[in-house]
């Protein structure tokens, strides 16, 4: 353990300082900075090495602490990439509302393709999705990660629109095609073919969305 690991741990098990609430006597108070920083440093490891090769040692290295810390706040390396992917989720993609079904798509799609684009997202994700293959956790947890994030904003979408009369009210197995209309051909390029978006492309896909939404 480095100078700084231990300091960093020491910090962590000190009852409180000046103006803090004392803790409970052995109690770890449990710094908000660390804990960023071992996300921050989950997200290196994992565009760096991949979920398989990734170790707490690897991740605690990085972010500057103790192991110890790192397992303060989760039990092991799955539940420390759960807990990732699920915070991802919770922050969600903004639900454009512009008054127009496709500048509502397009601005969707602006926002998707910039996170796509970011090289950890490029990294991270198709290793992820290898790795659900073989872990039912991890598969459920990207599957929950999808409906919260880019699932839940196409829906918003698409109740927007059928309230405005721009499309018809949809039932079930309507509506879950129409969110893989949304969602999936974005997500197919940048992710699975990983091939660059010509100019024009996210407004021509806004546009082919749309009218395919309407024949729904």
């Amino acid at each position: 353990m480095t100078p700084k690991s231990r300091e960093g741990d020491r910090e962590e098990n000190a009852a409180g300082g000046p103006g803090r609430r004392r803790a409970p006597a052995g109690a770890a108070v449990l710094r908000e900075d660390v804990t960023e920083a071992i996300r921050g440093a989950v997200f290196a490891e994992l565009a760096a090495v991949g979920y398989a090769r990734m170790s707490i040692e690897g991740v605690a290295r990085r972010a500057g602490v103790g192991k110890t810390a790192v397992y303060r706040r989760w039990r092991s390396k799955l539940q420390l990439v759960l807990d990732l992917v699920s915070a991802v989720a919770v922050q969600g993609l903004p639900a454009p509302d512009t008054g127009s079904l496709e500048e509502d798509l397009r601005l969707l799609y602006e926002v998707t393709s910039r996170a796509l684009r970011h090289p950890v997202a490029g990294q991270i994700i198709p290793d992820l999705q290898a790795e659900a293959a073989r872990n039912p956790e991890i598969a459920e947890a990207l599957q929950q990660a999808l409906r919260e994030g880019q699932y839940s904003v196409a829906s918003g979408i698409v109740r927007a629109a059928s309230a405005r009369g721009e499309l018809s009210e949809l039932d079930g197995t309507d509506e879950d095609l129409a969110l893989d209309l949304i969602s999936g051909p974005l997500y197919w390029r940048s992710v699975v073919v990983r091939s660059p978006l010509p100019d024009g492309y996210l407004d021509l896909l806004a546009s082919a969305t749309a009218a395919a939404l309407r024949e729904l």
